[in-house]
């Protein structure tokens, strides 16, 4: 079945059009055969004003997608384990400035030129580490023979082989002179699991998760039956994904999913990509870092999260105008990013066919969870559920 909850907060604002138009955007991308199933909530000054469930959780079963259906989070895990590592900042366990061999004294990848140059936290948080992605790079790559996993394959690979295999390829760049999408939150969350004593689901649990009564959120999926089916772009209509799948993007060699990599506990917990969640959990997430950090973090802290902490370091997977803060990117420039979100607006995707965005100054948050890569994340989908948003409700808040 498909569900829809509209929240009427304010009568100037035109919210039966709004959620008019955004069933519009939805229905289409599910008739055109783009997506297979959708949830998209949006919030505003932390209420839910629009809430629907879409299309199919699992489309050879014929199972609906429901509001409580788990997602691979694939990098929305990215700022929930950047929260984790920014509580243990403020209590003192661990430090921006700290060094990774603090935590990780193996982990010496270097440069080209030999030299093993300090790759600090606030590095591994904002992807100025001089670490990649085996996806963004190309076939036979260092990363590549080095069988080095992006997280969101090789069910069963463990954490230390892992960050063995990625210290053994060359640096990009010397740490903190380039931005570039990586690893980086794999090699934070080993830090986290050293610093806090903990693994790092435990850790994430404690922190994060069970303040925010966040139950389904995790790194192991617990109910299969919940489970959103993994689907891929296709030819005509989107395939399920096999076990390995490859997926084209960009110029890399693709990325390589293992969907049942979620249901196996020996699987590295990935901090970029490994968590599993429901759309309203992570909403849940998201508006209370906008809101001022609950019972996360403190109010400063968030919106250090928030701001952009990599200067003028172009941040290519998002192009001119766009920084990146601790977690996700920030806009800077609108006008040159061609953007209709406020400047200081924070969000990021997820590769299984995901996006989400905070706008701060118009006290609104939009997640969008689909069970279809690349198109939920970067297709037609995200750029028409933006465009309806700011058509119809940005403009009366």
């Amino acid at each position: 079945m498909n569900e829809v909850r509209i929240n009427n907060q304010d009568d100037d604002t035109d919210l039966p059009e709004l959620a008019a138009e955004i069933d519009l955007v939805i229905d289409q991308a599910l008739t055109s055969g783009r997506l297979i199933g959708v949830v998209t909530l949006i919030a505003r000054d932390g209420k839910v004003v629009y809430q629907r469930a879409a299309g199919l959780a699992d489309r050879e079963a014929g199972r609906m997608m429901r509001l409580d259906t788990l997602f691979r989070l694939a990098s929305l895990t990215k700022p929930i384990v950047s929260t984790a590592a920014m509580i243990l900042i403020e209590r003192g366990q661990l430090a921006l400035d700290d060094p990774a061999t603090r935590w990780l004294p193996a982990f010496r990848p270097a440069l080209p030129n030999g030299e093993r140059p300090p790759i600090t936290v606030r590095q591994l948080l904002t992807h100025t580490s001089g670490l990649n992605y085996g996806f963004l790079q190309a076939t036979g790559s260092d990363y590549h023979r080095a069988g080095i996993s992006d997280g969101l394959d090789e069910p069963g690979r463990s954490m230390d082989d892992n960050l063995a295999r990625l210290a053994s390829v060359p640096l990009m760049f010397r740490p903190g002179e380039g931005w570039q999408y990586s690893l980086s939150l794999d090699v934070l969350g080993a830090v986290i699991e050293r610093a806090s004593g903990r693994t790092l689901p435990e850790a994430v649990k404690q922190l994060v998760t069970d303040p925010l009564g966040m139950e389904d959120t995790d790194f192991v999926a617990r109910d299969a039956e919940r489970m959103a089916a993994a689907y891929a772009d296709g030819p005509e209509r989107p395939v399920r994904m096999g076990d390995p799948h490859i997926v084209p993007f960009a110029d890399g060699a693709g990325i390589v999913f293992a969907p049942s990599r979620v249901f196996d506990s020996g699987s590295y917990p990935s901090g970029g990509t490994g968590m599993v969640g429901t759309a309203s959990e992570f909403l849940h997430f998201l508006e209370t870092l906008r809101s001022g950090g609950g019972a996360l973090v403190k109010t400063e802290t968030a919106a250090a999260m928030m701001r952009n902490q990599v200067g003028d370091l172009p941040v290519n997977v998002r192009g001119p105008g766009w920084g990146f803060g601790f977690g996700a990117a920030v806009l800077k420039d609108p006008e040159l990013a061609g953007s209709p979100q406020s400047a200081g607006a924070w969000g990021w995707g997820g590769v299984y066919g995901h996006s989400w965005f905070i706008d701060p100054a118009q006290r609104l948050t939009v997640v969008g969870l689909t069970n279809t890569a690349i198109e939920g994340m970067a297709g037609r989908f995200p750029t028409d559920l933006q465009n309806v948003v700011y058509r119809r409700l940005a403009q009366h808040l």
